[in-house]
C-alpha cells in the first residue's frame, strides 16, 4: 500500500519527539523541502499524494540531531528565506523580537544607517533594511565562513547593495575603527554560559560554538559591546541587544555604567528576549 504524505507526516512526527520539540513542524519542513513545495502548500495540496523518495533519509537525519535548517539549507527569518550552513547560528523567530523592538522604538523616524554586531547569516540587518528600504547597512562578522553566508544571503534577498558585509571583531583592538555612527545598532552576540545545561543537545553539537558561548556567565560579550555603543550610536539612535532570559537585569547594569538607558521587551513566549538602550 503506498503511503500518503498525510500519513508520512503523522507517522515522522511521532518518531521525530525523540528528538525534537516541535516533531510535526519538523516533519513538515522536511516534507515540504522533500516535494519542493512551500510548507503552506504541502498542506493545502498535497496531503494526499505519494510521499518523495527522500522524504525517509531527511527524517533519518534529523534524527541524528541535526537541525532542520541544515538539512534543509535554509531558514525563513521576518519574512526572508536564508541560507544556513553549519558555521552559522540558525535565526530564531524569537529573535524576531529585536526587529519588532526597533520598530517600536523608532517610530516615524526611519534610520539612515544600522549596523549589525556578530550577523551571522545576516538575518537581522536585512529583516531591518527590508522593514526601512532607504537605509543602508553593516553586518560586521569575526568567521569568514559565516562573513560568506552573510553575503550570500544580501544577495539572495536582493540587498547587496545596500548590505555591506565586513569582517569585524569587537574582541580585537580598534575593532571600532572606520564604522562611525549609526541611527539603529543591532546585536544576537553570543550569551550562553560554557556548561549551561539546559542548552539543547541538537544546538550545542551542531551549531558554531563562537556564535553560542560567552564565558562562566555568558557575559563576557556584552562587557566588550555594550560599553561601545555610545560611541557607535548617532544622536537619537537606539541599539537593541538579544540577551538570554535570566540576563535582563545584569546586562541592564552593564550599559547603565556605560551611561545608557535601557529597558527590555519580552518576546511571544514572555521570555526576556531584547534590551532597548539609549544614551543617557
Amino acid at each position: 500500500m503506498v503511503t500518503s504524505v498525510a500519513d508520512a507526516l503523522r507517522d515522522a512526527a511521532r518518531a521525530l519527539e525523540a528528538v525534537s520539540s516541535s516533531p510535526r513542524l519538523d516533519a513538515e519542513l522536511l516534507m515540504a523541502h522533500a516535494l519542493g513545495a512551500s510548507r503552506s502548500d504541502m498542506l493545502l495540496r498535497h496531503a494526499r499524494d505519494e510521499v518523495p523518495a527522500r522524504f525517509e533519509a531527511l527524517i533519518a537525519e534529523r534524527l541524528t540531531g541535526k537541525p532542520v535548517s541544515q538539512i534543509t539549507g535554509e531558514q525563513e527569518f521576518y519574512g526572508l528565506s536564508l541560507k544556513v550552513t553549519p558555521d552559522v547560528l540558525t535565526p530564531r523567530p524569537d529573535t524576531e523580537t529585536l526587529i519588532e523592538t526597533a520598530i517600536a522604538a523608532l517610530g516615524d523616524r526611519a534610520p539612515d544607517r544600522v549596523l549589525d554586531c556578530g550577523t551571522g547569516t545576516g538575518a537581522l540587518l536585512l529583516a531591518a533594511l527590508s522593514v526601512w528600504p532607504q537605509a543602508q547597512g553593516t553586518g560586521i562578522e569575526r568567521s569568514p565562513a559565516a562573513l560568506a553566508v552573510a553575503r550570500d544571503n544580501a544577495t539572495r534577498t536582493s540587498m547587496a547593495d545596500r548590505a555591506a558585509m565586513q569582517a569585524g571583531d569587537w574582541t580585537q583592538a580598534n575593532w571600532l575603527d572606520g564604522l562611525g555612527r549609526f541611527d539603529l545598532v543591532l546585536s544576537n552576540p553570543p550569551y550562553v554560559e560554557t556548561n549551561d545545561p539546559d542548552l539543547a543537545p541538537d544546538v550545542r553539537e551542531h551549531e558554531p560554538a563562537e556564535a553560542l558561548f560567552a564565558g562562566k556567565d555568558g557575559l563576557d560579550d556584552y562587557r566588550i559591546l555594550i560599553p561601545a555603543l555610545p560611541e557607535l550610536l548617532a544622536p537619537d539612535g537606539v541599539a537593541v541587544i538579544e540577551i538570554g532570559s535570566r540576563q535582563a537585569n545584569a546586562v541592564l547594569a552593564i550599559g547603565e555604567k556605560s551611561g545608557l538607558c535601557g529597558s527590555m521587551y519580552r518576546d511571544l513566549a514572555s521570555n526576556a528576549r531584547a534590551l532597548l538602550f539609549r544614551a543617557g
